[in-house]
């Protein structure tokens, strides 16, 4: 049976009261301090996979109250877990996007924020400046999915910010957000994630820069779309494999992992379909620990590379051990 526009979309109603209400004082106090800094951290990191680079861009971090953002979970669970792991429960959350250097091209996974959440966030062009590359050089931009932390970079102001790319969606979450019929039936409040995709992806719509895509066949020789929905309809993993290496893109399968490793049923307020995208984490985290391929998570604390171990019903993030030489080990 089918469900009506509002039950699917309805636990996802708070994402922009939450970013915009619930986190204003510690975003600004957190700014604040950002600002006060003497030094800035490096903003990127190179890998090998095969005969791909891959480069993990820091869009910066945003401050994130997952006692208020969490959703279904147990009493007492949130602050224990994140006890557990020296943290409090306003947490400094990274945004990760990741760049491809493969057969002469460069492909964008997620595009970052801009200057829609303040000054912590929207690094993503100088770092990937500061990593030798320019925004006009970039061929094609993959998004995991359409919300603004991953869009918003897409825009400089009025301006294309990446000007010779094609930027590829899949066609489930384009039909979702580009849909009048979608955008007339929502509350009101939900009308605000229509207006983010306007404005973000929109630009590229008109220009003819959108290419849509199902799935099961490559995008580009070595990656491959593989549908991932819940936390948006479309979203979306992209798989990168090259002489027997792996690494797939998360997009947000997890946004707080010391959390969600734990607890993979835990969900966030910002999912679309909670029960299909706790299934999805299920699913994913069983899978990276039977194959042990790399993953990269936009939500990981930077770079957000790294593998899973299975510990009994319960999973331990194993980040990416560091290399001067960027060489997977």
């Amino acid at each position: 049976m089918k469900k009506s526009i509002n039950t699917i979309l309805l636990p996802a109603i708070a994402i922009i009261a939450t970013l915009g209400i619930l986190c204003a004082s510690t975003l600004t106090t957190f700014a604040q301090s950002k600002t006060n800094a003497t030094t800035a951290q490096p903003g990127y990191y190179r890998m090998q996979v095969g005969d791909f680079e891959v480069t993990a861009l820091s869009d910066g971090t945003i401050p994130l109250d997952l006692q208020k953002l969490l959703t279904n979970t147990k009493p007492g669970e949130i602050d224990k877990l994140l006890a557990q792991n020296y943290l409090q429960t306003t947490v400094e959350t990274s945004v990760n996007a990741y760049l491809i250097k493969a057969n002469n091209k460069l492909i964008l996974i997620d595009a970052g924020t801009a200057g829609n959440y303040g000054p912590s966030l929207g690094q993503l062009s100088k770092n990937l400046i500061n990593a030798g590359y320019s925004p006009g050089q970039i061929d094609a931009v993959l998004l995991t999915h359409i919300h603004i932390d991953h869009t918003g970079g897409l825009m400089d102001g009025d301006k294309l910010a990446f000007p010779n790319a094609i930027i590829y969606i899949s066609k489930p979450e384009v039909d979702f957000w580009f849909n009048e019929e979608n955008k007339k039936n929502v509350p009101e409040r939900l009308k605000s994630y229509y207006h983010d995709a306007e404005v973000t992806v929109g630009p590229y719509l008109k220009a003819g820069k959108v290419k849509t895509f199902d799935y099961g066949a490559e995008l580009f020789p070595g990656i491959s779309p593989i549908a991932s929905p819940g936390h948006t309809p479309g979203h979306t993993f992209f798989a990168l494999e090259s002489k027997g290496q792996k690494l797939l893109f998360w997009g947000d399968i997890m946004h707080a992992s010391e959390v969600q490793l734990e607890d993979p049923s835990v969900t966030i307020q910002f999912d679309v379909d909670p029960k299909a995208a706790a299934e999805a984490r299920k699913k994913a985290f069983a899978e990276a620990v039977k194959n042990g391929y790399w993953v990269a998570a936009d939500h990981v604390s930077f770079p957000g590379i790294g593998h899973l171990r299975a510990n009994g019903t319960k999973y331990v993030w194993v980040p990416a051990n560091y290399s001067t030489a960027g060489l997977v080990q």
